[in-house]
């Protein structure tokens, strides 16, 4: 989508939930915002009103930003592809794939952009087919069968009342999925899942379930499944033994932590922002966010939509001091004083 530089107006429920079939699709059909940055000279003789629509359009912009290709989504869409090709004729036991690590390092981000690939390429062979390539749910907290149940029948629209049971719930959704040709269930918040407990053990055994009925590959994300629960015992065993792992965690201070930073700065629209200048922050970024993919892209998120506010136009250490980071994050960062950066500082 490129939005005109005199327009800012963007739909006020772009961002619907992806956990229903509606709010997904709408995920998978709209492209990243592209905007249009004005000549200096055209920027300039915006008349007040319109220079306040341009600016609010690129607060839009720079509130979306791009998605950057990390190596952990490249791995995760590279696995999940093969997984479907492999489990294609398979009957049973279709292997799986879980995306595990620490909080906010991208491995929500990673599912969906496999479901997302994958649906497009679904329809681009079938255009004429209404199927249902895709699902995305997460896993209730503390939840019983007929919540899971629930949340892939909420995920399809299905009316549900009192006197239904978790398997009348079930079998429908299974029926339907079947007939729309699903072949790819992606299941968040995994760690929900407790095998030490028994509600763990009963959500376990109804997820399987409905890998049994549904003829797809399962996907799951959790916070370090391992050490929450989800293998213990027989049931957590079975789950191991048909899933493949994929481990995230923040980056290291090397040369693929400069790129991604590259990339978002060739993202920005900013009027005065020095080309190179965020890259040779890197050092300092990497201290700020320690190595988070998520802390990283609020922060030049934050700091582009505070530039433009401000009206200096550019992002410069200084600006990004002034900008908090989350508290995890914040709490484990040395501070400005305790990071160096690569070169000198922009000294404006």
């Amino acid at each position: 989508m490129v939005v005109n530089p005199y327009e800012f107006g963007l739909p006020e429920d772009r961002r619907m939930p992806t956990t229903t079939l509606e709010g997904w699709r709408r995920f998978v059909d709209e492209d990243p915002i592209a905007f249009l940055l004005l000549s200096e000279d055209e920027w300039k003789d915006l008349p007040p009103r319109a220079r306040d629509k341009y600016d609010e359009g690129r607060v839009n912009y720079h509130s979306e930003l791009i998605i950057v290709e990390t190596p952990t989504i490249r791995e995760v869409l590279h696995q999940g592809r093969l997984l479907t090709l492999v489990n294609r004729r398979e009957i049973s036991a279709r292997r799986g794939l879980i995306v595990s690590g620490l909080w906010a390092t991208g491995k929500s981000t990673a599912i969906k952009q496999l479901g997302r690939a994958h649906e497009l390429r679904v329809r681009e062979r079938f255009p004429e087919h209404d199927r249902i390539p895709v699902v995305y749910i997460s896993a209730p907290p503390g939840g019983s069968p007929r919540k899971l149940a629930t949340r892939f029948a909420h995920f399809l629209g299905l009316p549900l009342k009192s006197r239904h049971n978790e398997m009348d719930i079930a079998d429908a959704v299974c029926e339907i999925l079947t007939d729309a040709r699903c072949d790819l269930v992606l299941v968040d918040e995994i760690h929900n899942i407790n095998m030490a407990t028994s509600t763990g053990k009963d959500l376990s055994d109804h997820l399987k379930y409905f890998t049994e009925h549904i003829p797809a590959t399962f996907i799951y994300a959790g916070i370090n499944v391992e050490r929450e629960g989800l293998f213990a015992g027989v049931r957590g065993k079975q789950i191991a033994a048909r899933c493949v792992m994929k481990y995230t965690g923040n980056f290291p201070y090397q040369v693929e932590w400069r790129s991604m930073i590259a990339a978002m700065e060739g993202s920005l629209r900013l009027h005065h922002h020095e080309p190179g200048s965020l890259v040779r922050l890197a050092k300092y970024l990497h201290a700020r966010t320690g190595g988070s993919i998520s802390s990283l892209s609020h922060l030049v998120r934050a700091g582009a939509i505070s530039a433009i506010a401000d009206g200096s136009e550019r992002i410069t250490r200084r600006l990004l001091e002034s900008v908090p980071v989350d508290h995890n994050t914040q709490s484990d960062s040395p501070g400005p004083a305790g990071a160096e950066d690569d070169e000198a500082d922009d000294a404006a």
